[in-house]
């Protein structure tokens, strides 16, 4: 396998990384002493987080007509040894499996939070977290990316994404200041993402950096918001602010939520910085190339994402059984929005228990105009709330009326929120099947049947009322993964 910066071997139950002979301005490899040396520093770094997986540095040498990890001859090379750790419990396969569970990401925030406690500063490592050396570092991030500008990022989201760093810096300093005075900059892990996870015996935080001090010398915030933009690249920021709560609740680290998208945005240009360099290494294929500029662009787009600053409201549409709830939690959990549902609001307001069935007429008893009204008003009220603490919601309704649909519009405006309509769309055959299968099933908030689908359908307002970018029609049969994806490209385009 290979990385920019090594080639790694996997033989057996070791692995051996060894460096190569590169200087990519941030780094430098030339020499053999000099290889020798990080190899030396990866191993001392990194046994503090992991110290049975890193077992030393092994000299590589020629031997005859043999080249040998160890024994007698010429050294050539230095190699760092490990025990290897399994591919399949990377938290990076996990999160594509769906097997990674907001207990497991505390766990990890529990592991970072000692680490953290116990990792060392000084006056040194503190002016890191200088508002001058923090523009040093996002500055030299631009600097290094003008090339790319319209080969992996478009111009107008590069200036939107520098503009967002250089104010945020700039009227902050008082803040960054207050996070050195009170030791928050530490000698960190400095590369704290998914792949560097492994879930085994145990939890093994590995691969540190170790070739740029000035890269593991920060503030804990970014290195936590490193990870949490990871998680949200996977489309899992449920998970991504279990990690950040559970982190936030055992450090005391109360000014941390007011840095984690600033330092999300940097952290994600990092990593779109870090897929440039390999978009140009002469040492990988043409497939890697491609694959290396498509992970530059998600990066960028991610980074733009959170230097965009403003909350978004988006509503559901659709009828009866065309998978609305289903849609609303995906993309609750996927984009980190609050879910308020109209059936469980709606039988609130009635004194009613959420999976109390009430089979009404069409548009009578709790299903009845008043109540429309009623529930609709405290849909909007609630998602008000929400949108002023700077929070994004998802409104879980059928807004088959036009009328509700542009209050929800109207709100976002007042709000300063993105907007969009979600409506769900789906065959009559498969609704169907789907409402006779929920009545067996149970345990839905839904009084949906049937019966009512056709009145329903009478009564939908055509959604004319918005622009095709507020707009956005998904297919429900087809996976809720490719919807989310749908939406998230929409929504932040």
């Amino acid at each position: 396998m290979q990385t920019q910066m090594s080639f790694i071997f996997l033989a057996g139950e070791y692995a051996y990384k060894v460096k190569k002979p590169v200087n990519l301005g941030y780094l430098d490899y030339t020499t053999l002493e000099k290889r020798r040396f990080f190899c030396r520093q990866e191993v001392e770094l990194n046994r503090r987080l992991s110290p049975d997986v890193y077992i030393g540095v092994a000299p590589v040498v020629y031997s005859g007509r043999r080249i040998c990890v160890g024994g007698q001859g010429e050294t050539i090379e230095y190699a760092v040894k490990m025990r290897r750790l399994p591919g399949e419990r990377m938290m990076d396969s996990l999160l594509i499996s769906n097997q990674v569970s907001k207990d497991m990401v505390k766990e990890v925030a529990e592991k970072v939070a000692a680490f953290h406690d116990r990792a060392a500063t000084s006056v040194e490592i503190s002016a890191y977290g200088e508002p001058a050396a923090i523009a040093v570092n996002t500055g030299e991030n631009f600097t290094q990316t003008e090339k790319y500008i319209d080969v992996s990022i478009a111009a107008l989201k590069y200036g939107r994404i520098k503009a967002y760093t250089d104010g945020f810096v700039k009227s902050n300093e008082a803040l960054f200041r207050r996070r050195v005075k009170g030791g928050r900059i530490r000698d960190c892990h400095g590369d704290l993402h998914a792949a560097h996870i492994c879930f085994t015996n145990g939890i093994e935080i590995f691969d540190c950096i170790e070739f740029n001090d000035r890269f593991r010398y920060c503030d804990v915030a970014s290195e936590v918001a490193f990870l949490a933009m990871d998680l949200d690249r996977y489309q899992r920021a449920d998970l991504s602010q279990a990690f950040v709560d559970r982190y936030v609740q055992l450090s005391r680290d109360e000014d941390l939520p007011r840095l984690l998208d600033f330092y999300k945005c940097y952290r994600a240009y990092v990593r779109g910085k870090v897929a440039c360099f390999k978009y140009d290494d002469p040492y990988v294929s043409p497939a890697e190339k491609d694959a290396a500029l498509a992970a530059a662009r998600g990066y960028f787009d991610l980074a733009y994402r959170y230097a965009k600053q403003r909350p978004l409201l988006l509503i559901t549409a659709g009828l009866v059984g065309t998978g609305k709830t289903t849609v609303a939690q995906a993309l609750g959990r996927s984009l980190g929005l609050v879910v308020i549902s109209s059936d469980i609001t709606r039988k609130r307001l009635a004194g009613i228990p959420p999976t109390e069935h009430r089979f009404e007429e069409f548009e009578s008893g709790i299903y009845s105009e008043e109540y429309n009204r009623k529930t609709y008003d405290e849909l909007l009220t609630r998602a008000r709330e929400l949108l002023e603490q700077g929070k994004s919601v998802i409104l879980d309704a059928s807004f088959k009326k036009r009328q509700h649909r542009l209050q929800a519009n109207q709100l976002a405006g007042e709000a300063r929120a993105g907007f969009a309509v979600v409506e769900c769309v789906l065959d009559g055959d498969t609704i169907k099947r789907r409402l006779e299968q929920r009545l067996v099933e149970g345990g839905s908030a839904s009084d949906g049947r049937w019966e009512i689908l056709q009145s329903q359908r009478q009564a939908f307002d055509r959604i004319v009322e918005f622009p095709p970018e507020e707009h956005i029609a998904v297919h429900t049969s087809q996976p809720v993964k490719e919807i989310v994806k749908t939406v998230s490209e929409r929504i932040w385009s």
